[in-house]
């Protein structure tokens, strides 16, 4: 009973321990950031789509952007071949990226080759057309004639070729009669418009080489012309 007593009296005494103190809190995660350009290469004048994405930032930037959202896009045209680059800062630090973006220069123009006389004879003249079995020039055929005949005075090497054409109906000799009275008919406008006469050959081919096929009225309208072709 005494050492048992002395016992329980000695723990009595001892001093109670004090617990650890708590581990101290982990430090704030550092940032991540990444930026890409798509497309990376285009040509001048195009656009291109940057997009980022962070974590842990409070503060994000962007060359030539300024401030940005956390995460993001934005459509940019750059002028020139351009790195951007992106900064990420937050409580743990700061992460950078870069998104490179290639300009490319279009090719210095070629200038236009200059049109040969055939091809500014067929932009510039227009074919005269006339009524159903008629051969005499239209009063709406008139400013055809006048820009024929001022573009032949304006190129007065050039000769051409009055083809007298009909329609389908009828038969191949009246045609054939009646392309050359048109064919005529056109080249007399001409002259009278200030064309020399021995510039212009007629030939009729009837409605042996119609433009258009259709048994219309309105295809038989394009067949009823004098067309003019260029001569060298």
């Amino acid at each position: 009973m005494l050492a048992l007593g002395a016992v329980l009296t000695l723990g009595a005494c001892k001093k109670k321990v004090a617990p650890p103190p708590p581990p101290p809190p982990p430090p704030p995660a550092a940032p991540t950031a990444s930026l890409t350009a798509n497309p990376s290469t285009v040509d001048k004048g195009q656009a291109t789509t940057l997009t980022w994405e962070t974590q842990n930032a409070n503060n994000v930037s962007i060359d030539g952007l300024g401030t940005v959202e956390a995460s993001g896009s934005r459509q940019v045209t750059p002028e020139d071949s351009t790195t951007y680059h992106l900064v990420a800062k937050g409580p743990g630090g700061t992460q950078e990226a870069t998104a490179r973006v290639t300009v490319t220069q279009p090719p210095p123009q070629q200038p236009a080759a200059n049109p040969t006389e055939e091809e500014l004879f067929n932009q510039n003249v227009k074919d005269i057309f006339f009524d159903y079995d008629k051969y005499d020039v239209r009063p709406d055929q008139q400013a055809a004639v006048q820009g024929d005949a001022t573009f032949l005075n304006q190129h007065a090497n050039i000769n051409i070729t009055l083809e007298g054409h009909c329609d389908e109906r009828g038969s191949t000799e009246y045609n054939l009669a009646l392309g050359d009275n048109r064919a005529n008919a056109a080249k007399n406008a001409l002259v009278q418009a200030g064309v020399a006469a021995n510039r212009i050959k007629t030939i009729s081919y009837g409605k042996e080489k119609p433009f258009c096929t259709e048994h219309t009225e309105a295809c038989w309208q394009q067949n009823r012309r004098g067309h003019l072709v260029y001569q060298k």
